[in-house]
């Protein structure tokens, strides 16, 4: 299984609104626009989903890549993903994946293979 690993340890290929804009499907972009709403206390619109990876520095992004502090700083270090950081894991990090333990097996994953 190939993956698209995000700066936090996300696959940006499990992820809806870079799926939909892949697609570019609408009816996955209403369901995901949906989901996240309800998910994230947000007033998100189909028009909101859509993305081209976290690691994309041009094209479609997210609305929430612009304030991500794991992607801005990881960006600013030039690294390819936070298992690369010599302050790996972050107290930033170590917040996120208590939503998101996924990430944190990913990049763990990564960090041993360094």
């Amino acid at each position: 299984m190939s993956e698209m690993i995000a700066y936090c340890g996300l696959d940006c290929l499990e992820c809806g609104a870079y799926l939909a804009t892949r697609d570019d499907d609408d009816d996955l972009r209403r369901e995901v626009a949906a989901q996240w709403s309800q998910w994230y206390d947000a007033a998100l619109d189909p028009a909101d989903i859509n993305c081209e990876g976290c690691t994309a520095e041009s094209g479609l992004q997210f609305r929430h890549c612009a304030t991500c502090e794991m992607r801005r700083c990881a960006m600013e270090k030039g690294l390819p993903n936070c298992a690369h950081c010599n302050e790996y894991p972050c107290e930033t990090l170590s917040g996120f994946f208590d939503v998101a333990p996924e990430a944190r097996e990913r990049l763990d994953f990564i960090r041993s293979g360094l």
